[in-house]
């Protein structure tokens, strides 16, 4: 079993209340292939949301206490991002999936690349919190972006 970010299968999970659905996302859905989970969502953020940024490396920093997630407005959330991450591990552990698929960019579920953490647009190497908390785990995550370019 697969877990898939929420907001690729259609669910309006992103910060600003949106999907990023792409039909191959909501077909895995569809026919049981994958479990849709919004970890910001799990962590207790609310739906819209003011857009976050890591705030240091990435979030494998965040984890270990040397980087922190920030609101554009300076809010710290990184207390729901790392709940988050938890939380779609307990998912993963109870559907015994091995691999999640997980939006581009994103604070929570970027893979490859996440924004900078200036709120300027611009992107960096590194992972999101989630994505770098169920690698830890052992879990492979997959860009979104990359799997729908078939590199995966």
């Amino acid at each position: 079993m697969i877990i898939i970010s929420a907001c690729l299968a259609g669910f309006n999970t992103r910060y600003d209340g949106k999907n990023s659905c792409h039909a191959v996302f909501e077909d895995m859905v569809r026919t049981k292939k994958a479990i849709p989970f919004c970890p910001e969502q799990a962590g207790g953020l609310p739906t819209p949301r003011t857009p976050a940024e890591i705030i240091g490396k990435d979030g494998f920093e965040v984890i270990k206490g040397k980087a922190v997630v920030l609101t554009r407005d300076g809010r710290d959330v990184t207390e729901y991002f790392i709940r988050g991450a938890k939380e779609t591990l307990k998912l993963a552990e109870l559907i015994d999936a091995d691999t999640a698929i997980l939006k581009s960019k994103s604070p929570s579920c970027g893979c490859r690349f996440i924004y900078d953490g200036k709120f300027n647009g611009t992107l960096k190497e590194g992972m999101g919190v989630t994505a770098a908390y169920l690698t830890a785990y052992g879990l492979k995550v997959i860009d979104s972006d990359e799997y729908l370019r078939g590199l995966y």
